[in-house]
Protein backbone atom coordinates (compact mmCIF):
# COMPACT_ATOMS: atom_id res chain seq x y z
CA UNK A 1 0.00 0.00 0.00
CA UNK A 2 2.83 2.35 0.92
CA UNK A 3 4.55 1.63 -2.39
CA UNK A 4 1.36 2.36 -4.33
CA UNK A 5 0.85 5.65 -2.43
CA UNK A 6 4.46 6.70 -3.09
CA UNK A 7 4.14 5.83 -6.78
CA UNK A 8 0.93 7.85 -7.01
CA UNK A 9 2.62 10.86 -5.39
CA UNK A 10 5.64 10.56 -7.67
CA UNK A 11 3.33 10.52 -10.70
CA UNK A 12 1.54 13.63 -9.42
CA UNK A 13 4.85 15.46 -8.87
CA UNK A 14 6.03 14.52 -12.37
CA UNK A 15 2.85 15.84 -13.96
CA UNK A 16 3.05 19.09 -11.97
CA UNK A 17 6.73 19.54 -12.96
CA UNK A 18 5.88 18.94 -16.62
CA UNK A 19 3.13 21.56 -16.46
CA UNK A 20 5.52 24.10 -14.94
CA UNK A 21 8.20 23.35 -17.54
CA UNK A 22 5.65 23.92 -20.29
CA UNK A 23 4.72 27.35 -19.02
CA UNK A 24 6.58 30.39 -20.37
CA UNK A 25 8.77 32.20 -17.85
CA UNK A 26 7.05 35.50 -16.99
CA UNK A 27 8.96 38.48 -18.40
CA UNK A 28 8.21 41.77 -16.73
CA UNK A 29 7.73 44.64 -19.16
CA UNK A 30 9.33 48.06 -18.76
CA UNK A 31 6.71 50.63 -17.77
CA UNK A 32 5.30 52.49 -20.80
CA UNK A 33 6.78 50.02 -23.30
CA UNK A 34 5.25 47.87 -26.01
CA UNK A 35 6.54 44.76 -27.76
CA UNK A 36 7.29 44.82 -31.48
CA UNK A 37 7.36 41.45 -33.22
CA UNK A 38 8.57 40.13 -36.56
CA UNK A 39 11.85 40.39 -38.44
CA UNK A 40 11.14 43.51 -40.54
CA UNK A 41 9.59 45.72 -37.81
CA UNK A 42 12.26 44.83 -35.23
CA UNK A 43 15.18 45.23 -37.65
CA UNK A 44 13.95 48.61 -38.92
CA UNK A 45 13.17 49.85 -35.40
CA UNK A 46 16.74 48.94 -34.39
CA UNK A 47 18.21 50.76 -37.40
CA UNK A 48 16.27 54.00 -36.78
CA UNK A 49 16.42 56.44 -33.86
CA UNK A 50 12.69 56.97 -33.51
CA UNK A 51 12.04 54.81 -30.44
CA UNK A 52 13.73 54.22 -27.10
CA UNK A 53 14.78 50.56 -27.12
CA UNK A 54 14.89 48.41 -23.98
CA UNK A 55 15.45 44.71 -24.77
CA UNK A 56 15.70 42.41 -27.77
CA UNK A 57 14.36 38.88 -27.38
CA UNK A 58 15.60 36.21 -29.80
CA UNK A 59 14.78 32.53 -30.25
CA UNK A 60 17.77 30.24 -30.59
CA UNK A 61 17.82 29.28 -34.28
CA UNK A 62 19.70 27.01 -36.63
CA UNK A 63 20.08 26.83 -40.40
CA UNK A 64 19.11 29.87 -42.49
CA UNK A 65 17.63 31.76 -39.50
CA UNK A 66 20.94 31.57 -37.62
CA UNK A 67 22.51 34.28 -39.82
CA UNK A 68 19.45 36.52 -39.39
CA UNK A 69 19.67 36.19 -35.60
CA UNK A 70 23.41 36.96 -35.68
CA UNK A 71 22.62 40.17 -37.59
CA UNK A 72 20.11 41.10 -34.89
CA UNK A 73 22.74 40.62 -32.19
CA UNK A 74 25.11 42.93 -34.09
CA UNK A 75 22.38 45.55 -34.56
CA UNK A 76 21.39 45.45 -30.92
CA UNK A 77 25.00 45.59 -29.70
CA UNK A 78 25.62 48.66 -31.87
CA UNK A 79 22.63 50.39 -30.25
CA UNK A 80 23.49 49.23 -26.73
CA UNK A 81 20.32 47.12 -26.47
CA UNK A 82 20.51 44.03 -24.19
CA UNK A 83 19.86 40.72 -25.99
CA UNK A 84 17.97 37.87 -24.31
CA UNK A 85 17.81 34.38 -25.82
CA UNK A 86 14.49 32.82 -24.87
CA UNK A 87 12.22 29.97 -25.87
CA UNK A 88 9.34 30.05 -28.31
CA UNK A 89 6.78 30.04 -25.48
CA UNK A 90 8.29 33.20 -23.98
CA UNK A 91 8.16 34.93 -27.36
CA UNK A 92 4.56 33.77 -27.88
CA UNK A 93 3.64 35.23 -24.49
CA UNK A 94 5.46 38.51 -25.16
CA UNK A 95 3.52 39.22 -28.37
CA UNK A 96 0.32 37.42 -27.32
CA UNK A 97 0.51 34.68 -29.90
CA UNK A 98 1.22 36.83 -32.95
CA UNK A 99 3.61 35.68 -35.71
CA UNK A 100 6.95 36.83 -34.28
CA UNK A 101 9.39 34.92 -36.56
CA UNK A 102 11.63 34.38 -33.54
CA UNK A 103 12.13 38.09 -32.73
CA UNK A 104 10.54 40.52 -30.27
CA UNK A 105 11.73 44.00 -29.34
CA UNK A 106 10.64 45.96 -26.27
CA UNK A 107 10.46 49.67 -27.08
CA UNK A 108 8.54 52.89 -26.52
CA UNK A 109 5.45 53.37 -28.73
CA UNK A 110 5.42 55.56 -31.84
CA UNK A 111 2.96 58.46 -31.82
CA UNK A 112 1.32 60.44 -34.59
CA UNK A 113 3.27 63.58 -35.48
CA UNK A 114 1.58 66.97 -35.35
CA UNK A 115 0.55 68.72 -38.56
CA UNK A 116 2.73 71.69 -37.62
CA UNK A 117 5.70 69.40 -38.21
CA UNK A 118 4.19 68.29 -41.52
CA UNK A 119 4.16 71.80 -42.96
CA UNK A 120 7.92 72.28 -42.82
CA UNK A 121 8.94 70.26 -45.92
CA UNK A 122 6.66 72.41 -48.11
CA UNK A 123 8.82 75.51 -47.52
CA UNK A 124 11.33 74.33 -50.11
CA UNK A 125 8.69 73.96 -52.82
CA UNK A 126 9.33 77.52 -54.05
CA UNK A 127 12.53 76.23 -55.62
CA UNK A 128 10.58 73.63 -57.60
CA UNK A 129 7.00 74.97 -57.91
CA UNK A 130 6.00 72.31 -60.46
CA UNK A 131 6.93 69.38 -58.24
CA UNK A 132 4.03 67.00 -57.80
CA UNK A 133 3.08 66.34 -54.20
CA UNK A 134 0.65 63.68 -53.02
CA UNK A 135 -0.64 63.27 -49.49
CA UNK A 136 -2.83 60.41 -48.30
CA UNK A 137 -5.49 61.29 -45.71
CA UNK A 138 -7.19 58.52 -43.71
CA UNK A 139 -10.55 59.03 -42.03
CA UNK A 140 -11.52 56.57 -39.28
CA UNK A 141 -9.36 53.61 -40.35
CA UNK A 142 -9.81 51.33 -37.33
CA UNK A 143 -8.45 47.97 -38.46
CA UNK A 144 -4.69 47.71 -37.66
CA UNK A 145 -4.12 45.25 -40.52
CA UNK A 146 -5.68 47.68 -43.01
CA UNK A 147 -3.73 50.63 -41.59
CA UNK A 148 -0.46 48.70 -41.85
CA UNK A 149 -1.19 47.65 -45.43
CA UNK A 150 -2.10 51.25 -46.34
CA UNK A 151 1.19 52.55 -44.91
CA UNK A 152 3.16 49.87 -46.78
CA UNK A 153 1.53 50.82 -50.12
CA UNK A 154 1.89 54.57 -49.47
CA UNK A 155 5.58 54.18 -48.67
CA UNK A 156 6.26 51.93 -51.65
CA UNK A 157 4.41 54.10 -54.19
CA UNK A 158 5.96 57.40 -53.15
CA UNK A 159 3.29 59.20 -51.12
CA UNK A 160 4.84 62.28 -49.50
CA UNK A 161 2.73 62.38 -46.31
CA UNK A 162 0.12 60.28 -44.54
CA UNK A 163 -2.34 62.13 -42.29
CA UNK A 164 -4.96 60.38 -40.17
CA UNK A 165 -7.92 61.56 -38.14
CA UNK A 166 -6.89 60.80 -34.57
CA UNK A 167 -10.39 60.27 -33.21
CA UNK A 168 -11.96 56.87 -33.92
CA UNK A 169 -8.80 55.70 -35.69
CA UNK A 170 -6.32 52.94 -34.96
CA UNK A 171 -3.14 54.04 -33.12
CA UNK A 172 0.34 53.06 -34.33
CA UNK A 173 0.52 49.64 -32.65
CA UNK A 174 2.99 46.76 -33.11
CA UNK A 175 0.32 44.97 -35.18
CA UNK A 176 0.23 47.95 -37.55
CA UNK A 177 4.02 47.86 -37.84
CA UNK A 178 3.98 44.13 -38.64
CA UNK A 179 1.19 44.57 -41.22
CA UNK A 180 3.18 47.40 -42.81
CA UNK A 181 6.21 45.07 -43.05
CA UNK A 182 8.11 47.65 -41.00
CA UNK A 183 7.22 50.67 -43.18
CA UNK A 184 5.73 52.32 -40.08
CA UNK A 185 9.23 52.37 -38.55
CA UNK A 186 10.63 54.61 -41.31
CA UNK A 187 7.57 56.52 -42.56
CA UNK A 188 6.09 59.35 -40.48
CA UNK A 189 2.34 59.37 -39.88
CA UNK A 190 0.68 62.66 -38.92
CA UNK A 191 -2.49 63.07 -36.90
CA UNK A 192 -5.16 65.75 -36.60
CA UNK A 193 -8.26 66.16 -34.45
CA UNK A 194 -9.79 68.53 -37.00
CA UNK A 195 -9.65 66.87 -40.41
CA UNK A 196 -12.13 69.26 -42.02
CA UNK A 197 -10.19 72.41 -41.08
CA UNK A 198 -7.03 70.77 -42.41
CA UNK A 199 -8.67 69.97 -45.78
CA UNK A 200 -10.09 73.51 -46.04
CA UNK A 201 -6.64 74.98 -45.34
CA UNK A 202 -4.95 72.83 -48.00
CA UNK A 203 -7.67 73.79 -50.53
CA UNK A 204 -6.96 77.46 -49.80
CA UNK A 205 -3.25 76.76 -50.51
CA UNK A 206 -4.15 75.43 -53.99
CA UNK A 207 -4.26 71.70 -53.34
CA UNK A 208 -6.86 69.48 -54.97
CA UNK A 209 -8.78 67.31 -52.50
CA UNK A 210 -9.93 64.03 -54.05
CA UNK A 211 -12.19 61.57 -52.26
CA UNK A 212 -12.76 57.90 -52.97
CA UNK A 213 -15.99 55.96 -53.36
CA UNK A 214 -16.91 52.36 -54.17
CA UNK A 215 -20.47 53.11 -55.33
CA UNK A 216 -20.71 56.28 -57.47
CA UNK A 217 -24.49 56.40 -57.00
CA UNK A 218 -23.98 57.02 -53.27
CA UNK A 219 -22.36 60.43 -53.86
CA UNK A 220 -24.32 63.67 -54.13
CA UNK A 221 -23.13 67.12 -55.25
CA UNK A 222 -19.55 65.98 -55.99
CA UNK A 223 -18.50 64.81 -59.47
CA UNK A 224 -17.35 61.17 -59.68
CA UNK A 225 -14.77 60.04 -62.24
CA UNK A 226 -12.88 56.83 -62.93
CA UNK A 227 -9.37 56.78 -61.46
CA UNK A 228 -8.17 56.11 -65.03
CA UNK A 229 -9.46 59.54 -66.09
CA UNK A 230 -7.77 61.50 -63.30
CA UNK A 231 -5.00 63.89 -64.40
CA UNK A 232 -2.51 65.06 -61.80
CA UNK A 233 -1.72 68.73 -62.47
CA UNK A 234 -1.45 70.22 -58.96
CA UNK A 235 -0.61 69.04 -55.41
CA UNK A 236 -3.22 66.47 -54.49
CA UNK A 237 -4.70 64.96 -51.33
CA UNK A 238 -6.35 61.54 -51.62
CA UNK A 239 -8.90 60.98 -48.85
CA UNK A 240 -9.75 57.40 -47.84
CA UNK A 241 -12.68 56.46 -45.61
CA UNK A 242 -13.29 53.48 -43.36
CA UNK A 243 -14.00 50.11 -44.95
CA UNK A 244 -17.53 49.89 -43.57
CA UNK A 245 -18.84 53.43 -43.94
CA UNK A 246 -16.53 55.12 -46.44
CA UNK A 247 -16.06 58.87 -46.18
CA UNK A 248 -18.37 60.87 -43.95
CA UNK A 249 -20.76 63.21 -45.75
CA UNK A 250 -19.03 66.27 -44.28
CA UNK A 251 -15.68 65.14 -45.69
CA UNK A 252 -17.20 64.21 -49.07
CA UNK A 253 -18.51 67.76 -49.48
CA UNK A 254 -14.96 69.14 -49.03
CA UNK A 255 -13.71 67.06 -51.97
CA UNK A 256 -13.42 68.58 -55.43
CA UNK A 257 -13.92 65.20 -57.10
CA UNK A 258 -14.46 61.59 -56.15
CA UNK A 259 -12.50 58.70 -57.67
CA UNK A 260 -13.94 55.25 -58.38
CA UNK A 261 -12.22 52.06 -59.57
CA UNK A 262 -14.02 50.58 -62.59
CA UNK A 263 -14.68 46.84 -62.10
CA UNK A 264 -13.57 44.32 -64.70
CA UNK A 265 -16.91 42.47 -64.87
CA UNK A 266 -20.54 42.65 -63.81
CA UNK A 267 -20.43 42.10 -60.04
CA UNK A 268 -22.67 39.94 -57.87
CA UNK A 269 -24.49 41.79 -55.08
CA UNK A 270 -22.54 41.65 -51.84
CA UNK A 271 -19.09 41.54 -53.47
CA UNK A 272 -19.19 44.88 -55.20
CA UNK A 273 -16.25 46.53 -53.44
CA UNK A 274 -12.57 45.99 -52.64
CA UNK A 275 -10.74 45.84 -49.34
CA UNK A 276 -9.82 49.43 -48.42
CA UNK A 277 -6.05 48.83 -48.53
CA UNK A 278 -6.25 47.06 -51.91
CA UNK A 279 -8.43 49.83 -53.37
CA UNK A 280 -6.03 52.47 -52.05
CA UNK A 281 -3.06 50.68 -53.61
CA UNK A 282 -4.80 50.66 -57.01
CA UNK A 283 -5.74 54.36 -56.76
CA UNK A 284 -2.29 55.43 -55.61
CA UNK A 285 -0.57 53.48 -58.37
CA UNK A 286 -2.91 54.97 -60.96
CA UNK A 287 -1.97 58.48 -59.80
CA UNK A 288 1.70 58.01 -58.83
CA UNK A 289 2.51 56.38 -62.17
CA UNK A 290 1.79 59.79 -63.73
CA UNK A 291 4.64 61.24 -61.66
CA UNK A 292 6.97 58.58 -63.07
CA UNK A 293 5.91 59.32 -66.65
CA UNK A 294 6.39 63.07 -66.20
CA UNK A 295 9.88 62.63 -64.78
CA UNK A 296 11.11 60.67 -67.82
Amino acid sequence: ADAELWSSREGGFAKARKRLEGRPLPIERTKGSEVLFGIAPCSLALSQSRRDLFRLFLKQSSGSRRLVMSEFVLQATARGVPVHHVGRRELDALCRGQVHQGVCLEATPLRFKSLEEAEKPDLGDEESPNRQLIWLVLEHIQDPMNLGALLRSAYFLGVDRVVTSQRSSCPLTPTVSKASSGAMEVFDVYGTDDLRSFLKAKTAEGWEVVGTVSKPEDVENVPVISCLEFRWNKPVIIVIGSEGDGLSLETQLLCHRMLAIPPGRALHPGIESLNVSVATGILLHSICSQRLRHSD
